[in-house]
């Protein structure tokens, strides 16, 4: 199976919302939070620059990965940061590698766009395989108060080298994802 990765067009947003539904388990009689939180997220103008890939196999979208724009507040740097929120495969398409695909296209494109840290709040044993770190250790506090049973689930790599020894700070995340229930 060939997998191709592009940057998505207005007319992937309802195989987007599928695909994100899909691969988290939302029925068509639950409110599609995630999926609606995709939609705000691409509306909103804090979060740009942003970076929003599809993947396709078969001729259909099977993975989504968004990158938004975040800001390191107190940190006395204006550091370009993104946060990669959400990841989604369709689940018949898991893990056959489409996961990692799309982070390691997204981590290559946020360098071309000159991105020095992208954070992630998500699973500590899938993300350190593409350089992700906890970030609290590193200075980073994540926008909400995260518990102590998962602070290493809050996550940061490095694009530009030297960046994170000379940055800390609390992040801030575009207005729709800068939500206590999202954190």
């Amino acid at each position: 199976m060939q997998v191709h990765i592009r940057r998505s067009n207005d007319t992937d947003l309802q195989a987007i919302c599928n695909t994100v539904s899909a691969a988290f388990d939302e029925s068509e009689h639950e409110e599609k939070e995630i999926a609606n939180l995709v939609l705000d997220l691409l509306a909103d103008p804090t979060t740009k620059p942003f970076l929003s890939l599809v993947a396709f196999a078969e001729e259909t979208i099977v993975g989504y990965i968004l990158f938004t724009k975040v800001h390191i507040m107190n940190s006395g740097q204006d550091v370009s940061a993104s946060i990669l929120a959400p990841l989604a495969v369709k689940p018949v398409y898991q893990n056959m590698g489409i996961g990692s695909l799309l982070v390691n296209e997204g981590i290559k494109q946020l360098k071309d766009m000159g991105f020095e840290l992208v954070f992630v709040l998500g699973h500590p044993t899938y993300y350190p395989k593409f350089g992700f770190i906890p970030a609290g250790k590193e200075g980073f506090e994540a926008p909400y108060s995260i518990s102590q049973e998962h602070a290493d689930a809050w996550m940061v790599k490095e694009l530009k080298p030297g960046t994170i020894e000379n940055t800390s700070g609390k992040v801030k995340c575009a207005d729709t994802l800068n939500e206590p229930k999202y954190w």
